[in-house]
């Protein structure tokens, strides 16, 4: 097969249906660089089509907490103070560099997603 250039949605399919016949090749064999070639066209294309956004600080930190049980008292207890938690979850306070810090310590929540912008009030 000649690769090509993925710019539709059929030309995505037929290179994922041409992943799928080669996908036990051999590295360094023929079948095993067009595999390696098609993957990162596709995964190019999937960037540019099919990007998912972040989740925003606050729903991470209240999907984490969900996931680990905790409730508001005990994000307050690692924030320091009741008041200081319910701003965040409330989106009216940001983010300090130290609660970014034990936030992604205690919980284990990604930095990256902590250090975006605050999520306006509705």
């Amino acid at each position: 097969m000649q690769i090509q250039p993925i710019h539709t949605d059929q030309d995505y399919e037929k290179a994922l249906a041409r992943i799928e016949e080669i996908f036990d090749a051999k590295p360094g064999s023929k079948e095993g660089d067009e595999l390696e070639v098609l993957g990162i066209l596709v995964d190019e294309y999937e960037k540019k089509n099919f990007s998912i956004d972040a989740p925003k600080p606050v729903e991470a930190i209240k999907f984490r907490m969900e996931q680990m049980g905790m409730e508001q008292k005990d994000l307050a207890k690692l924030l320091g103070s009741k008041s200081r938690a319910s701003e965040i979850l409330s989106g009216k306070r940001s983010l300090s560099l130290r609660q970014i810090k034990i936030l992604y310590q205690k919980l284990g929540i990604p930095a990256e997603v902590l250090i975006q912008g605050p999520e306006p009030v509705t």
